[in-house]
């Protein structure tokens, strides 16, 4: 199986609790189950997501908000969630969060990002498109532009509904 991006939407109440079992459990278990309703895998899609808004010359306010979406941060404290044996992200970076209020300022900037300006700025020809976007953007099935256009839209509904819902968003690699 690959390894891909994945995030998901709680409540801070939900991380509390996932945190207080992990406390009191002897091995560690989390019991980490959100709903798939709330989890969303982005494929590969952030670094490739991040080098079109480069290409296209985003400012670095909106693509550190791009950033902030798809790898959290590490002021909220999810280290539980990286412990042995119940690792949830045991191939990447240890699992980070965004806590609502920081949810709320990324939806904001996402939803200003046009992202037809961005795919715009990228070469017509899909194989040139995709060899300067990298990450194996030019072997995507349909292109980039759809599989960029795809992601993007489905980032940014995520982080609507999260903000829309006071929810954090914890992000790490599957």
């Amino acid at each position: 199986m690959a390894v891909t991006q994945q995030l998901a939407r709680v409540s801070p109440g939900y991380l509390t609790a996932c945190r207080a079992r992990a406390d009191e459990s002897s091995d560690g278990d989390h019991r980490w189950d959100p709903s798939p309703a709330d989890r969303l895998d982005l494929g590969w899609a952030p670094a490739m997501l991040e080098r079109a808004c480069e290409i296209a010359g985003v400012d670095e306010l909106h693509l550190a908000a791009l950033s902030r979406a798809t790898d959290g941060e590490t002021t909220t404290d999810v280290g539980f969630l990286d412990a042995h044996p119940h690792a949830i992200g045991p191939f990447g970076p240890a699992p980070a969060a965004l806590d609502p209020p920081a949810v709320r300022r990324v939806s904001d900037l996402l939803g200003e990002i046009d992202l037809q300006a961005v795919l715009t700025a990228l070469p017509l020809d899909i194989r040139e498109a995709g060899a300067l976007i990298g990450h194996g953007a030019e072997s995507l099935a349909g292109g980039p532009r759809t599989y960029l256009l795809d992601h993007f839209e489905t980032l940014r509904e995520f982080y609507t509904e999260a903000s829309r819902r006071s929810l954090a968003v914890v992000s790490w690699w599957d």
